[in-house]
């Protein structure tokens, strides 16, 4: 009976220490939501956690959850949390002050995170002080009541009172819905003090002076399965290291470009409203893309050349590239020539014909043909430094990853699906194809290993963007085995041979299996 009772006490602990940490949690998020909106001790943990990760935990956090990676930080903080939680309420219930050392030490190592993230204020540590100072009165508090209190002890019987854990149960179920409730009310103030979705979408985008071409016919296949040409806004992929999407008032917006230049110039919003804007198709794709993945997009962009504004800044001759910088701290390499030359490099803030999705970058961000995202793609940005790669190295850069990336020649299918089983006969094989600023010639495909067929290639918009494909193909009863290749405009093709992202994109076949009935 006692063994039994000192185990549900334990479960007891650990409940304890579980709402206990929640309600600190609760209060220290709705603390920075109030007053100190950038100072989210989640969010200071979780960016650390993405700023600190490997290469490696980068490309299986895509590879197993895709977009929904930070999603997937988030829950896998809250699930060590909760361990810990659970962890220092048995500690506590063993040793008095024990467990609260380790729900305090969480506090201050939040606190610390939060004064060295970018933008970090005086009082940044504050709402994880709140936090952790919090949970330390609620977990001793919780805890005392599963003690026996001798005040409260008096002779029933012969016996002494037993502790009252009904009122414990009480008071820790109060605990955790408080905690709950501050972490809502704390998502709800974070959206009540953000109006920049309102202004988003208030704003009406200057016409451009310099109008793209409009999409050609028959660069759309009429196809059930195969990716739209252009990609919807919403379906746009988001890969960024931002855990929480920067919140920028265009009003406060600027973009200082310096370094190996001129004359330092800084572009306000209005300013860059003003100037000559331009449209360009471009695709844009993610170096984290495995081959046939999805981490690619295509989208008509709004902005401004920013090969005018280096000239206005005048280029230094030995100067090589450009370091990008967000909001948030994120900088990428860009090399000076695709910046310079007659590509659509822009400044844009525009996306399919409205103002750019705040998770997309609004107000600002980079579009650069022809590199993947993680040099040239920079949203949010707000610097522009003209430097050299032998001085500076870039986020990505210094983990590993390659300062320049390129994109290589891709293709992939889209129909029929991987593992799908379809109907026997007549049916189609389609995808699409991509080599921004290269362009793509034509697509092979071939059935079980056998000769290749010529792919029937949509008229491409331009060599910035993917081209839709497909080939006519009599599908007999069985498993079989499709892959398809590219070839450039300049009459490369795509290479059989299999590699990873890392450290310069994906390579290789795309390669389905599929069983006809």
């Amino acid at each position: 009976m006692a063994q039994g009772s000192g185990t549900r006490d334990g479960y007891r602990a650990a409940a304890a220490g579980l709402a206990a940490v929640t309600f600190g949690a609760g209060l220290g998020e709705l603390s920075a939501a109030l007053f100190l909106p950038a100072a989210s001790p989640f969010a200071g943990i979780g960016g650390a956690l993405i700023d600190i990760a490997p290469s490696w935990a980068k490309d299986l956090a895509i590879a197993l959850f895709d977009t929904f990676d930070k999603a997937a930080l988030l829950i896998g903080i809250a699930v060590v949390l909760a361990a810990i939680a659970a962890a220092a309420g048995l500690l506590e219930r063993r040793r008095a002050g024990a467990g609260a050392v380790i729900v305090g030490a969480i506090g201050v190592v939040g606190a610390a995170i939060a004064m060295t993230r970018t933008g970090a204020g005086a009082f940044s540590w504050a709402p994880s002080a709140v936090a952790g100072a919090a949970a330390i009165v609620a977990l001793r508090m919780l805890i005392r009541r599963l003690r026996p209190d001798p005040a409260l002890a008096a002779p029933v019987g012969g016996e002494s009172r037993p502790i009252d854990r009904r009122r414990f149960l009480i008071w820790t179920a109060a605990a955790g819905a408080v905690g709950v409730v501050a972490l809502v009310a704390a998502n709800v103030a974070h959206g009540a003090s953000r109006s920049i979705e309102a202004i988003r979408k208030a704003l009406r985008l200057p016409t451009a002076a310099e109008r793209a071409a409009p999409i050609p016919a028959g660069a759309e296949l009429d196809i059930p399965g195969l990716a739209p040409l252009v990609t919807p806004n919403r379906d746009f992929y988001r890969i960024d290291t931002a855990l929480v999407v920067p919140q920028v008032d265009p009003a406060e917006w600027s973009l200082r470009i310096h370094g190996m230049v001129d004359r330092e110039l800084v572009i306000t919003w209005e300013e860059l409203l003003a100037l000559p804007m331009q449209e360009a198709d471009v695709t844009l794709a993610c170096v984290s893309n495995d081959v046939g993945g999805s981490l690619i997009g295509n989208a008509r962009w709004l902005g401004h050349p920013l090969r005018e504004l280096l000239a206005r800044a005048g280029v230094a001759d030995d100067a090589d590239m450009v370091l990008s910088t967000s909001v948030d701290g994120f900088t990428a390499s860009t090399p000076l020539e695709v910046l310079t030359d007659d590509r659509d490099s822009l400044l844009a803030i525009g996306m399919n014909g409205e103002p750019l999705p705040v998770e997309h970058g609004f107000p600002v961000r980079m579009v650069v043909p022809g590199l993947y995202g993680y040099v040239s793609a920079t949203k949010w940005v707000t610097q522009l430094e003209v430097t050299r790669f032998d001085r500076v190295d870039a986020y990505w850069t210094t983990r590993g990853w390659d300062a320049r990336g390129p994109i290589k020649l891709q293709s992939r299918i889209d129909v029929p699906r991987r593992g799908r089983q379809i109907d026997p006969g007549e049916t189609m094989i389609a995808g699409m194809a991509w080599q921004q600023h290269v362009g793509v010639r034509g697509v092979e495909v071939r059935v079980d290993g056998g000769s290749w067929m010529t792919a029937d290639l949509a008229t491409a918009i331009s060599d910035d963007t993917w081209v839709q494909w497909s080939v006519p193909w009599t599908a007999e009863s069985g498993d079989h085995q499709i892959e398809c290749r590219a070839i450039s405009a300049t009459g490369d093709t795509q290479t059989s041979n299999r590699t990873p992202p890392a450290p310069n994109g994906a390579e290789g076949w795309h390669r389905i299996s599929v069983s006809v009935a």
